[in-house]
């Protein structure tokens, strides 16, 4: 058994190397990039890859190399069900109301016409998004229907860009008064406002469609579950100051007594349902009910976030520390055995 790592700096990989060596797995470091990967993997049951949804070559093969490796029958991670909708909220939109999972209520259309006409009969306030980004990109609060038709639009006019310098340039000074960047990084804010990224170049402006969720208020912080191979972990987001949004905010709180139980449950119930190795999940609270705001297959590798125990899936609680991405290994293993016993 072997098992092809692609290496990223400062993914999951890092961690995956170390488990592989302390614990004797065999495994290959491959290029996923590389014209020949097909070759590099022949003698490999499974390839991990932490891809990068902001990377430019990820975002052109990535998906397509990982599910024509799984159609292939080796093992991958991200598999197909944990990844096709990552980045992509529109699509998790339809994935959740096809399971009749606890969504926050939102709405997708593909004209002007039809946004609007929803425009004149909402209620606001609203949260405008594109489908794609994260830390809070893009995410607006939309408070009445003239700001809403102006979105809309610029949906179906000329478009919204991924990256805006302006909101990206206040976040990078937030967080360097929060000592938690150095002031090299405001430079490199400021310069984006004249040198966009070439990520935000290649993949052109979002337009054509109109996003909204509900807005659910009364939230200070939000809550992120991790979930991987029926074990997961928990803790809250704090909301920005004077803003509505905890994502990217970086500010954590890890008290295990303040995690709604419900949302650990909810976590449990969508993974079997969806049938995924791993995920990130995101929830606001209406009262007592927890409620998805977007999923993801990985996030930001962050080791503080591992010493605050874990949970399986009767909800018990195991409060010594961990590392979620030896699960993934694991979990791998797992399918590969589970694979070969198959055949």
């Amino acid at each position: 058994m072997r098992i092809g790592i692609h290496p990223r700096n400062s993914s999951y990989s890092d961690r995956w190397i170390e488990y592989c060596e302390e614990k004797g797995i065999d495994y290959k470091l491959v290029n996923c990039y590389c014209n020949d990967i097909i070759e590099q993997l022949a003698d490999c049951d499974a390839l991990m890859w932490h891809y990068y949804h902001e990377c430019p070559k990820d975002v052109q093969m990535a998906k397509q190399l990982l599910f024509a490796l799984e159609g292939s029958g080796k093992e991958v991670f991200p598999d197909f069900y944990s990844n096709w909708h990552f980045d992509d909220k529109v699509g998790q939109k339809y994935l959740l109301e096809a399971i009749d999972a606890p969504l926050v209520p939102s709405y997708a259309f593909y004209t002007r016409k039809d946004a609007v006409e929803w425009a004149h009969q909402t209620s606001y306030p609203k949260v405008f998004k594109l489908r794609g980004g994260s830390a809070s990109d893009n995410v607006k609060l939309v408070k009445t229907r003239s700001h809403a038709i102006r979105l809309i639009n610029k949906c179906f006019g000329r478009g919204f860009v991924r990256y805006d310098p302006w909101n990206s340039l206040k976040e990078r000074w937030r967080l360097f008064r929060l000592g938690r960047t150095d002031f090299y990084d405001c430079i490199k804010g400021v310069a984006r406002f004249f040198w966009p990224t070439y990520y935000c170049r290649m993949i052109g402006r979002d337009k054509g469609y109109a996003y909204f969720q509900d807005f659910v208020p009364d939230n200070d912080t939000d809550v992120r579950v991790l979930y991987n191979y029926g074990r997961c972990l928990a803790f809250r987001r704090v909301v920005r100051p004077g803003d509505f949004r905890a994502s990217g905010s970086r500010v954590f709180d890890y008290e295990q007594s303040r995690v709604p139980k419900k949302a650990l449950q909810i976590t449990f119930d969508v993974a079997n349902k969806l049938n995924i190795q791993g995920a990130a999940f995101d929830f606001v609270m209406k009262g007592e009910e927890p409620m998805i705001v977007e999923l993801s297959y990985a996030s930001g590798p962050s080791p503080e976030q591992n010493d605050h125990g874990y949970y399986e899936e009767d909800l018990s609680y195991h409060p010594e520390a961990f590392n979620p991405n030896d699960w993934m290994v694991e979990g791998v293993i797992k399918q590969i055995e589970t694979n070969n016993r198959v055949r």
